[in-house]
């Protein structure tokens, strides 16, 4: 009998990737995605993407969403306790376990071990150090469509902001960036592939910079 887990879900590639690997696994059954969603802007923490391309999104995959929201310039105090509702409602349900797609941050990994131990939850990881390069190429190369949704300008030209991302995308990345975006250089937004019903049908809207944050817009059509 499978496992019934809940994944930390941003609607990005590592998610998707993460998400696909769950489900080959034999061992899991998914209860729901979990997102944060940034309370006034009505967008996924972060990524800047549209609560309503994100619930599109679990509907096209055939999963719950469940959505944490949390206020603008939230504490890890305020998350934490925010989230830590979301997991007790869960684990009334016999649901103790949730998965990450963390590939190689040590401390990232470290912090959520330390804080998912005191809430009575369990993270697995199941990404976890596999080579970077090798799992952008397998996300193009597996059908997966994405597009960059933000680009932290500090290290990425803003030009990145609403590409697609794609073999043409990984060939001109620097060599100073990972082609994951794992130490947080890009984010991205999954609109089809493999393990989707169907594809999602979206539009790049407004570019906007907002501090070293270029965000390309996202909008259904």
């Amino acid at each position: 009998m499978r496992e019934r887990i809940l994944q930390s879900w941003s609607g990005g590639k590592d998610s998707c990737l993460t998400l696909a690997e769950l489900l080959s696994d034999g061992t899991w059954s998914v209860a729901a995605l979990v997102t944060t969603v940034t309370e006034g802007y009505e967008r996924v923490s972060m990524h800047g993407v549209r609560q309503a391309l994100l619930r599109e999104q679990a509907a096209a995959l055939g999963l719950p969403l469940e959505v944490v929201y949390i206020p603008q310039n939230a504490t890890n105090e305020i998350y934490e306790a925010r989230m830590e509702e979301t997991f007790a409602r869960y684990r009334s349900l016999g649901v103790a376990t949730i998965a990450f797609g963390d590939l190689f941050l040590a401390d990232i990994r470290r912090y959520r071990e330390q804080w998912l131990a005191r809430a009575g939850i369990r993270p697995v990881f199941p990404l976890w150090m596999r080579d970077t390069r090798d799992l952008a190429r397998r996300f193009v190369d597996e059908g997966f469509e994405a597009v960059v949704t933000c680009v932290d300008t500090r290290v990425l030209d803003r030009g990145f902001a609403g590409r697609r991302f794609d073999h043409a995308l990984l060939a001109d990345l620097p060599d100073t960036v990972d082609p994951c975006g794992e130490n947080g250089e890009f984010h991205t937004f999954v609109h089809a592939g493999p393990i989707f019903r169907e594809p999602l049908r979206i539009a790049s809207g407004e570019v906007v910079q907002r501090e070293s944050w270029c965000f390309c817009d996202l909008v259904p059509v």
